[in-house]
């Protein structure tokens, strides 16, 4: 159950390209891209989940690029919505759901956004976008605008996750376009948008540096690595997936399930997976 005082439903905007993590997301879709040795749309999932929503009546999950490796990493944990045609965007996304939101309220999270709060477990720290809601406001998960930094909401940055009502939700077709435009502007200028402000940790993990950045905090100052990754060289403040197998040096790194780092490398503040290197 959530705090919410009307029905509310999850999605999970899983379908995007990843243009800036290229050339990493040629093969993998951003979604399954891993934080933590943890698939960042897992970590949405984890985050919904903690929220009080789960399983495909619930929670439910939009594909496009390399839509077939998301559907089968899914499976039946939530329902799904594939645009064969490519992505529509985060609104276009939604709108393709509405037969599916069917009247409910839906919190919309981006896969790629990475939170963490140190005082909360995943899914409470966002509670304060259901608690009380009357089902009317739009609610965006914000922090400050850093300095410099312009095309916020009154001086603060959306931070991952929003609560749209019903009352908008209805109106979105499935068509490219973003919420920015069909949710979030309208709103404000309604003077129905409220900005709950997040606490703990956040970043848009598009670019290679955010994403190393991401998993680093993870890492939280030590080396997380998977038990079935073989290590041998010396490792400081990295993340090492599934199997991989590590005789070189690490120093602030990813290193992807799966791949190699030979006894004479040493690298430092890259991400490599089976296929690549990629210096952030």
């Amino acid at each position: 159950m959530t705090a919410a005082a009307v029905p509310v439903c999850g999605v999970v905007l899983a379908a995007g390209e990843g243009q800036r993590l290229r050339p990493l997301t040629e093969a993998v879709p951003k979604a399954l891209c891993p934080v933590g040795n943890l698939p960042l749309l897992d970590h949405a999932l984890r985050r919904l989940a903690g929220a009080g929503l789960s399983g495909t009546a619930n929670v439910a999950v939009n594909a496009a690029y390399l839509a077939d490796q998301v559907v089968e990493h899914v499976g039946t944990r939530a329902h799904l919505s594939v645009e064969p045609d490519g992505p529509l965007g985060t609104s276009g996304g939604v709108g393709r759901l509405r037969g599916w939101i069917d009247g409910r309220g839906v919190l919309v999270g981006n896969a790629d956004a990475y939170l963490v709060d140190p005082f909360r477990e995943p899914g409470k720290d966002i509670a304060a976008l259901l608690e009380g809601w009357s089902g009317e406001t739009v609610r965006m998960l914000t922090m400050p605008c850093r300095p410099g930094e312009s095309g916020g909401f009154s001086g603060h940055r959306f931070a991952g996750f929003s609560l749209l009502p019903w009352r908008y939700v209805r109106h979105l077709a499935d068509v490219p376009s973003n919420l920015v435009q069909t949710v979030w502007r309208p709103a404000e200028a309604e003077g129905a948008l409220e900005l709950i402000g997040y606490e703990g940790f956040y970043l848009d993990t598009g670019t290679p540096a955010d994403y190393l950045a991401a998993n680093l905090h993870a890492a939280a100052g030590t080396s997380l690595i998977d038990p079935t990754a073989e290590v041998t060289g010396p490792v400081t403040e990295s993340v090492i997936g599934a199997a991989a197998r590590v005789s070189g040096s690490l120093t602030r790194c990813v290193i992807w399930p799966g791949a190699v780092v030979a006894p004479d490398e040493s690298l430092t503040a890259v991400i490599r997976s089976p296929h690549l290197t990629l210096p952030t």
